[in-house]
C-alpha cells in the first residue's frame, strides 16, 4: 500500500534521522549514546537541580527536543512516530541526569496510555536502583465535555508546563514542589484543536477522511477522533465555537474562565497550516477573548505541537497571576520556545493613525482650467466596463504564467473607480485626474499591475501640470511609458504588458521580466493577460471619446 508522501531516508528510520538533525543543528544537545535521547550538553550545571525529562512519539516536532535548554527540559525521549519510546530508554536518560548530579528527576508525561505505562514502568525500575523521581501526567484537553475514565488527553499544552517546571528548576525548587506547582497548574488550562485535514504516518494512508468543506474539532495530535464535524466557515466564526466549547458550563473538562480573567493564549499550528492562516485565527481569538472581558497577558503563535502535516490549530488557554506570569517570562536556551515582549497585551494601542496626504489645491498659476465634462466620465466608466466584462477571461489567461489573477485584479481596479466616480466630482485639471487615479489604483488595485498603472499615471501627470497641449500629452505618454520600464525592468519584446496589437504576438515571445519569467516558454502558447488588459484599456478610451468634438479642445477636457 503507497502511503502519503514523506521527505525522508528511510521509514523504519525516520524517527532517529530526525532527532539526530535536530542535534547536528543545536551544539547545545546531545545525542545519548544507543538510545534515542537528546539531552543538555551541559548537564554538569545540573548539579543540585531537580532534571526534567519528558518526551513521547515522534511526529510531533518542534516537541520535544525544541524545548531542551537551560530554563525548560533537561532531556527528551523519542518513541517511533505517534508510538511510546521504550522502557529502556527512558531509565538510561533518568541514569544519566542522576549521573550528572541531579538531586531528584521530574518526568513530564502527556496523558496517553502507553506513555503512562512506559514511562511510569521506567519510574518504578529507576526508585529500585535508589533514585529520587516523581511523574506528572498532563492532560489539557477540553473536546469531551464528560470525563472519561482514561481522562484528558495531553495536548500542546504540556510544553507551558516545560516551561513553568525549568523555570522552578532553575530557581532551586525541590523535586516535590515543582510537581505540586505543575499539577496545580494543569489544572488551569486547557486546550482544544480543530482540523481541515488529516495526517499519515510515514509508510500509511491518512487513517480518516475529511470532505473538502469539512472541519474536525477537537481531534488529538494523533488524528485521534474529534467530537463534532461541521462545514467550514470563517476562521472568526470557527474560533468563537473553539472558546465557547472549551469554557461551556455544560463540559466537565472546560476551563473556568471568567470576565476579568487573565490569560495566556498559545494559537499552535498542528503541522500544515500556513502562517497566514494561523496568524488570521490568532486575531480573531485575541478579538474574540477580549470582547468577553478577558484580559490577555501574552500571546504565543507558532508551531509548538505538530501532528506530522495535519492542517489545523490548537488554542490553549492557561490562567495566570503575577507569579506565574514571572515564570512564563523567565529566560531559557531552548530553541523552539517563543519569546514574546514581556508585556501584557490586551491594552495596548494597536492602531496608530495614518497621515492623510494633502489634497492636491487647484492652482492659479495653471495656464489654463478644464471644466468638468462628461466625456471625462464616459472614458472612465467604459474602461470599468471592459474590464469587469474580461475579468474570466484575463484570468484564465494567466493561468498559465502567474497565479490566475490578472483578472480579478483589473476587476478591482474598476469597482474602485467605479466607487470613485460616483462618490466625488472628478478632478478639474488632467494632471489632477491622473494623480487621483494613480493614487486609487496604488491603494486599491494592489499587485504588480496596480503598481505598473500608478507608476504610468503618476509619471504622465507631471508634464501636464504646465499645460495641456497635444504635444505635452505625447510627452506625458513617453513620460510614464519610460517610469514602468525603468521600475519594471521590462522593455519591448518582453511579454509584459505590451498592448493593442501587440498583445497577439505576446503569445510567441518568451517572457523576460515579471513572474512569467520563471516559466519555460513551451508553456507560454497564449498572449500576456497584462497584454490584453492595456490593449482593451485603450480600446475603451477611444471607444469612449466617440462624439466627442475632434479638435484640440475637446481631446484635452475628455482625456
Amino acid at each position: 500500500m503507497q502511503g502519503s508522501k514523506k521527505l525522508v531516508n528511510t521509514i523504519l528510520g525516520c524517527a532517529d534521522d530526525a532527532l539526530a538533525g535536530t542535534v547536528a543543528c543545536n551544539p547545545h544537545l546531545q545525542i545519548l549514546h544507543g538510545h534515542r535521547v537528546a539531552l543538555r550538553a551541559d548537564l554538569e550545571n545540573l548539579r543540585g537541580k531537580v532534571a526534567l525529562i519528558s518526551g513521547g512519539g515522534s511526529g510531533h516536532e518542534p516537541a520535544h527536543a525544541g524545548y531542551i535548554g537551560k530554563g525548560m527540559l533537561t532531556g527528551v525521549v523519542a518513541g517511533p512516530v505517534f508510538t511510546s519510546p521504550a522502557v529502556g530508554s527512558i531509565l538510561a536518560a533518568i541514569r544519566a541526569v542522576r549521573q550528572a548530579g541531579a538531586v531528584g528527576t521530574l518526568l513530564i508525561v502527556k496523558n496517553y496510555t502507553g506513555d503512562r505505562l512506559n514511562f511510569g514502568l521506567a519510574l518504578e525500575q529507576a526508585r529500585a536502583e535508589g533514585a529520587s523521581v516523581e511523574m506528572v501526567v498532563i492532560g489539557d484537553d477540553c473536546a469531551f465535555t464528560k470525563q472519561k475514565k482514561a481522562g484528558r488527553r495531553g495536548l500542546c499544552g504540556t510544553v507551558l508546563i516545560h516551561k513553568v517546571a525549568g523555570a522552578l528548576s532553575e530557581a532551586g525548587c525541590g523535586l516535590s514542589a515543582i510537581a505540586r506547582k505543575v499539577t496545580a497548574v494543569a489544572h488551569s488550562m486547557g486546550t482544544l484543536g480543530v482540523s481541515l485535514t488529516p495526517c499519515s504516518v510515514p509508510g500509511s494512508r491518512p487513517t480518516f477522511q475529511l470532505a473538502d468543506d469539512e472541519l474536525e474539532l477537537g481531534l488529538g495530535i494523533h488524528g485521534e477522533a474529534g467530537v463534532r464535524r461541521m462545514k467550514i466557515t470563517s476562521a472568526d466564526q470557527v474560533v468563537k465555537i473553539m472558546l465557547d466549547h472549551m469554557t461551556s458550563h455544560s463540559n466537565a473538562s472546560r476551563v473556568r474562565l471568567k470576565s476579568g480573567a487573565s490569560v495566556v493564549l498559545m494559537v499552535n499550528n498542528l503541522g500544515g497550516l500556513s502562517y497566514l492562516e494561523l496568524s488570521v485565527v490568532a486575531g480573531s481569538a485575541v478579538r474574540c477573548l477580549e470582547s468577553r472581558g478577558i484580559h490577555i497577558a501574552r500571546v504565543f503563535v507558532g508551531s509548538f505541537m505538530t501532528a506530522l502535516e495535519m492542517a489545523g490549530v490548537s488554542l490553549t488557554l492557561l490562567l495566570v497571576d503575577d507569579e506565574l506570569l514571572t515564570l512564563i517570562d523567565s529566560d531559557t536556551t531552548a530553541v523552539a520556545w517563543s519569546q514574546p515582549a514581556k508585556v501584557h497585551v490586551s491594552g495596548q494601542k494597536r492602531v496608530r493613525e495614518s497621515v492623510a496626504p494633502k489634497e492636491e489645491e487647484e492652482d492659479e498659476s495653471f495656464p489654463f482650467k478644464a471644466p468638468a465634462t462628461p466625456y471625462m466620465r464616459a472614458v472612465l466608466e467604459k474602461v470599468c466596463n471592459t474590464l469587469l466584462n474580461l475579468q474570466e477571461e484575463l484570468n484564465d489567461l494567466d493561468r498559465a504564467a502567474g497565479d490566475g489573477d490578472c483578472g480579478s485584479t483589473h476587476a478591482r481596479a474598476a469597482r474602485a473607480i467605479q466607487e470613485w466616480v460616483e462618490s466625488k466630482p472628478l478632478p478639474l485639471y488632467p494632471s489632477q485626474l491622473l494623480s487621483a487615479l494613480a493614487k486609487l489604483l496604488l491603494e486599491k488595485m494592489g499587485g504588480s499591475s496596480g503598481a505598473l498603472y500608478g507608476l504610468f499615471l503618476t509619471a504622465a501627470a507631471q508634464p501636464l501640470r504646465t499645460d495641456d497641449e497635444l504635444a505635452t500629452w505625447s510627452a506625458a505618454m513617453d513620460a510614464g511609458i519610460d517610469a514602468m520600464m525603468r521600475y519594471g525592468g521590462a522593455a519591448p519584446g518582453d511579454r509584459t504588458m505590451e498592448a493593442e496589437a501587440a498583445a497577439e504576438s505576446t503569445k510567441h515571445m518568451e517572457a523576460a521580466a515579471g513572474r512569467a519569467s520563471y516559466i519555460g516558454s513551451s508553456r507560454l502558447n497564449r498572449p500576456d493577460p497584462g497584454a490584453v488588459a492595456a490593449a482593451a484599456i485603450l480600446r475603451a478610451v477611444m471607444e469612449g471619446l466617440q462624439g466627442s468634438p475632434l479638435n484640440r479642445s475637446s481631446f484635452r477636457m475628455a482625456t
